[in-house]
């Protein structure tokens, strides 16, 4: 008898560990899950920006203040900008700030998770989406010719004004000071 018990004891052990692994592995498998989710979630935020969506973002936006931001997964001062804005946003959180990628529909997702990493998630994003970029920055403006970052700053009267490279951050203020945007007095 005593040999049948010490059997079944290592017999179970067997299981035990068989059903540790089992456990590990489906948890493995749901973080991969999670993570292809939250992929798919961040490309799904990310907007495709075609002919005519400029004039679509300027309609929504009708009589408001707002800046737009170009930028691209390759340019090396856009991470620098990306966070400065995100700053101003946490105090000021009445600016908009749309972000249009220059990169392709393919990349959507990686912009996703690099605009979280830079704090602007909450940013309305866009990123382009045509055959031929030139169309969409010739509709952007004329006088640009892909350099990024650009910033394009929209007062009330959708009047605006541009700044390419890094912009410093007394710019944005007097920006913000000029288009009636307070910082959070009161939360």
């Amino acid at each position: 008898m005593p040999s049948n018990s010490t059997t079944n004891s290592a017999g179970g052990g067997a299981q035990f560990t068989r059903g540790r692994d089992h456990t590990i592995l489906r948890l493995v498998i749901l973080a991969f899950l999670l993570c292809c989710a939250k992929v798919t979630f961040a490309a799904e935020t990310v907007r495709p920006f075609t002919q005519g969506s400029l004039g679509e973002l300027l309609a929504a936006r009708e009589g408001k203040p707002f800046i737009l931001v170009l930028w691209s997964l390759d340019c090396q001062y856009c991470p620098t900008e990306l966070k400065t804005l995100s700053e101003l946003r946490r105090s000021h959180p009445n600016l908009d700030v749309v972000l249009v990628a220059t990169d392709t529909i393919s990349d959507a997702a990686q912009l996703a998770l690099k605009a979280e990493t830079y704090g602007m998630s909450q940013a309305e994003q866009w990123v382009f989406a045509d055959d031929m970029p030139e169309r969409l920055r010739r509709e952007i403006d004329t006088r640009w010719y892909g350099e990024v970052p650009r910033t394009y700053f929209y007062d009330r009267r959708h009047q605006r004004e541009v700044k390419t490279g890094l912009v410093n951050k007394q710019f944005f203020e007097q920006w913000l000071a000029k288009n009636a945007l307070s910082g959070a007095t009161h939360r």
